[in-house]
């Protein structure tokens, strides 16, 4: 028998009942599922077992001897079964010349140009994804050229953490937990130096606030 010759993205399915195949596009993965080819000698198997079961003795061993003899004529048999899915598989598929990748038909192969889609890419496909491409990175670009922070003093001193509290600032101007305010000053009363509201001891001086 030739050698057979396809994707090397299958799954064999096959048990002793009988052969099945599925076979995956090298590209986009896509599976197509091969029809399922029944062995007759699996069939015989299964028929002998199940009457060894109802009625046990000579007949369980031929059901046993029968399914050994499945295990020994697999290799041919299957080795058919393969040949025939791979017949019926490979019209859904092409092989491109350039990668040498087997690609299925209906996602994956420009026609057009007879190879595959990563090899020759469809050109109304990438203009499209270039366009929406184009129009997210000039959104972004605009975004960046507006001013956002409107409203917001950048100048002024700002908390994360509420100094009395220790609750978020949230960008407040008062602890919204507490309500004291977040960028109060108070004055050293022995040297004069600024010091923050929720001090307890003067940094310049080191006197003790009240």
């Amino acid at each position: 028998m030739a050698l057979i010759q396809f994707t090397r993205n299958h799954t064999d399915h096959s048990t002793d009942k009988g052969y099945q195949f599925e076979f995956m596009c090298d590209r986009c993965g896509n599976g197509f599922m091969t029809e399922f080819q029944p062995s007759a000698m699996g069939i015989a198997s299964s028929a002998l077992r199940t009457a060894g079961g109802l009625f046990g003795g000579i007949l369980g061993s031929a059901g046993s001897s029968a399914y050994e003899i499945e295990r020994v004529v697999q290799g041919p048999a299957h080795d058919h079964a393969l040949e025939k899915a791979v017949q019926e598989a490979k019209p859904n598929f092409r092989q491109c010349l350039k990668c040498s990748r087997w690609v299925c038909l209906a996602t994956c192969w420009n026609g057009q140009r007879t190879l595959c889609y990563e090899c020759a890419p469809d050109v109304e496909t990438e203009l499209a994804a270039a366009q929406a491409q184009a129009a997210v990175d000039q959104l972004r670009q605009k975004v960046r050229e507006q001013d956002l922070t409107q409203g917001v003093d950048v100048t002024a001193e700002a908390a994360a953490l509420c100094p009395s509290c220790g609750a978020r600032a949230q960008g407040a101007k008062f602890c919204p937990e507490c309500g004291k305010p977040l960028h109060a000053k108070s004055v050293c009363s022995r040297c004069g130096a600024s010091v923050e509201a929720a001090a307890r001891f003067c940094p310049e001086c080191g006197n003790k606030l009240a």
